[in-house]
C-alpha cells in the first residue's frame, strides 16, 4: 500500500505535464517514435520523478524526500517494480505496450 501511495504521489505533477491531448502525453513517454509506448519507456519515463525527489542521490527516497516528509523509504528498484506492475495493469489488451487511451486510463 505504501508503494502505491509513493506511486501516486509522483504520478500527479506528471499528470498534470499532460498535453491537450491523449496522443500528446504518449509522445512524451515514447522515446523511439514508433507511437506506442514500452514497459522500458514507461518505468524510464516515470523513474524520473524519483530522480528528482531523491536529493542525495543514494537510489533511496528516505521518509524526507518523500512527499509531506511521510512514508516509508523506498529503493529505486522497489519503485520501478511497482510500475512494471502498474504498467502491466494498463497494458488492458495484453500487447507489452501500452496505447494512447491505455497510457491515459485510471489503473485498475
Amino acid at each position: 500500500m505504501r508503494h502505491l501511495l509513493v506511486v501516486a504521489a509522483l504520478l500527479l505533477p506528471l499528470a498534470a505535464l499532460a498535453q491537450d491531448s491523449r496522443a500528446d502525453y504518449l509522445r512524451q513517454f515514447d522515446s523511439n517514435g514508433d507511437g506506442k509506448v514500452s514497459e522500458a519507456e514507461y518505468v524510464a519515463y516515470m523513474s524520473r520523478g524519483f530522480e528528482r525527489m531523491d536529493t542525495n542521490h543514494d537510489g533511496v527516497l528516505e521518509t524526507s524526500e518523500l512527499p509531506g516528509g511521510r512514508g516509508r523509504p523506498i529503493t529505486l528498484k522497489a519503485f520501478q517494480d511497482n510500475l512494471r506492475r502498474q504498467f502491466h495493469r494498463l497494458d488492458r489488451n495484453h500487447d507489452g505496450y501500452l496505447n494512447a487511451r491505455e497510457l491515459t486510463a485510471p489503473p485498475g
